[in-house]
């Protein structure tokens, strides 16, 4: 017997586990998920005033000006960073828990080949947060900064105004990023299938042309600006799920294989004793 989905079946028969067993297995992932976010959370706090500084002085305009309209301005601004702080590291490790939750049912090699996504899913979710920080964010506040100015208004921004403004555009840009790890990963645990992908192409690409015209000013090259690399993402994520799709099926063709000649073997060997 080689060493790959073959052996992955002794794991799978030796650690199946009842319907109850299994409920309580998510339950104590989704547990350990809650306690690490809560523990982000806590970390979040300390780290919310150095991200604050860097983010009003990177700001999108040389100068800018924040007020406080609410003596709850302030403590929700330190919470929100704290949510954000502590989602950037949620995210792979639910994804690790995902993973440890499915690992009995993989085979061996399947089970190296799927933990891989977990720092790729942290990798993903900066690439979406400097994307949408540095790219789409900046032609967002420009537009609205443009209209504010042609209307002869006076440009006195309420800090959480600002910076809900800012994270409506930042956290669902960063978690469509992580469409590529997540479609592969469920492709390669056999939860999701190509074909399902391609079925779905069009509703797809008209809720990223979606996304791209509410997130974006209402001009063209804006919504092209986002709207484009979002489908690039999607068929970056059909194309990885095709291949990823097509070596599971070898694999479990193979493994299949090797299962036959292995029940044929006593059958020869019990025709030659005769």
């Amino acid at each position: 017997m080689t060493d790959r989905s073959g052996s992955g079946a002794k794991i799978r028969d030796a650690d199946w586990m009842p319907v109850m067993e299994h409920i309580g297995e998510l339950r104590k992932r989704v547990i350990y998920v809650l306690i690490v976010f809560i523990l982000g959370v806590v970390g979040g706090l300390f780290g919310a005033q150095p991200l604050f500084d860097y983010l009003v002085a990177a700001a999108p305009t040389e100068r800018i000006e924040l007020s406080a309209f609410s003596p709850w301005d302030a403590i929700g601004l330190y919470m929100k960073f704290a949510f954000l702080i502590s989602f950037v590291v949620a995210i792979p490790f639910a994804l690790f828990q995902l993973w440890a939750f499915v690992r009995p049912a993989l085979g061996v090699k399947e089970q190296k080949a799927t933990l891989r996504y977990v720092p790729g899913a942290l990798v993903m979710f900066l690439a979406g947060l400097t994307f949408a920080y540095y790219v789409v964010f900046p032609m967002a506040y420009s537009f609205t900064e443009k209209i504010t100015q042609n209307m002869g208004l006076k440009q006195t921004y309420g800090v959480a105004q600002y910076f809900s403004f800012l994270f409506n555009i930042l956290v669902p840009m960063s978690v469509l990023f992580e469409l590529p790890i997540v479609i592969l990963f469920l492709t390669r645990i056999g939860i999701l299938h190509p074909n399902m992908l391609r079925k779905m192409r069009k509703i797809a690409w008209f809720t990223m042309a979606v996304i791209g015209t509410v997130v974006t000013p209402p001009d063209v090259i804006s919504d092209l600006l986002v709207a484009v690399p979002l489908v690039i993402l999607y068929e970056v994520s059909v194309l990885l799920s095709s291949m990823a799709f097509r070596k599971r099926m070898e694999r479990q063709r193979a493994w299949e294989e090797e299962e036959d000649e292995d029940e044929e073997e006593p059958d020869r060997s019990g025709g030659n004793s005769a």
